[in-house]
């Protein structure tokens, strides 16, 4: 009785596991659409502060990066926290 019950679980185990892989393979179907406007999306890269102190105790500072705006309101930053404007 036992076996019977067994096999008969294994053959339902069996069917359903090869049905659902034939029916995935109908879902393979799905077109991918490029978008020309996400492609073109750039992350933003940090400005770099290279922050120097001369023998006077004053301090100077070269800054890079490619967002002008952000260079910009890192230098006024800086100036307003080393009390320099």
């Amino acid at each position: 009785m036992f076996k019977k019950i067994f096999s008969i679980l294994v053959i339902i185990t069996f069917i359903s596991v090869f049905s659902n892989y034939t029916l995935s393979e109908d879902k393979k179907d799905v077109q991918i659409k490029k978008e020309p406007a996400l492609q073109q999306i750039k992350t933003k890269k940090p400005v770099r502060i290279k922050l120097k102190r001369t023998v006077d105790g004053k301090y100077t500072w070269d800054l890079t990066g490619d967002d002008v705006d952000e260079v910009i309101k890192i230098d006024k930053r800086l100036k307003k926290l080393l009390n320099i404007e």
